[in-house]
């Protein structure tokens, strides 16, 4: 008789912070149902907040979006110092393909 395959939920919390509503939630849906905590945010100003108090292993975030962009994410969470060492953080042109 087969073993049954169970699901290992990770532990592990990736936050995505995206403006755009749909791509945010649809990449957040596919990664809890890869058994991924997810956090999300739909602005830069949130998605600070998040990595500074949710504690996220990964964050994903997108370059453009309205008020602080990627960029700016990126700067305030690599001066805050203690955030950066856990916070690995990945860049997302969702909308350079739509630019072209």
């Amino acid at each position: 008789m087969p073993i049954p395959k169970v699901k290992i939920m990770s532990q592990h919390t990736i936050l995505i912070i995206d403006d755009n509503d749909d791509l945010r939630e649809n990449t957040a849906e596919l990664l809890a149902l890869a058994g991924y905590r997810t956090l999300v945010a739909e602005d830069g100003k949130k998605g600070v907040s998040l990595v500074l108090s949710g504690k996220p292993d990964l964050v994903v975030c997108d370059i453009m979006m309205p008020g602080l962009d990627g960029y700016g994410v990126l700067h305030l969470v690599r001066i805050s110092g203690r955030a950066w060492k856990w916070a690995p953080m990945t860049i997302s042109p969702s909308r350079l393909k739509s630019m072209s």
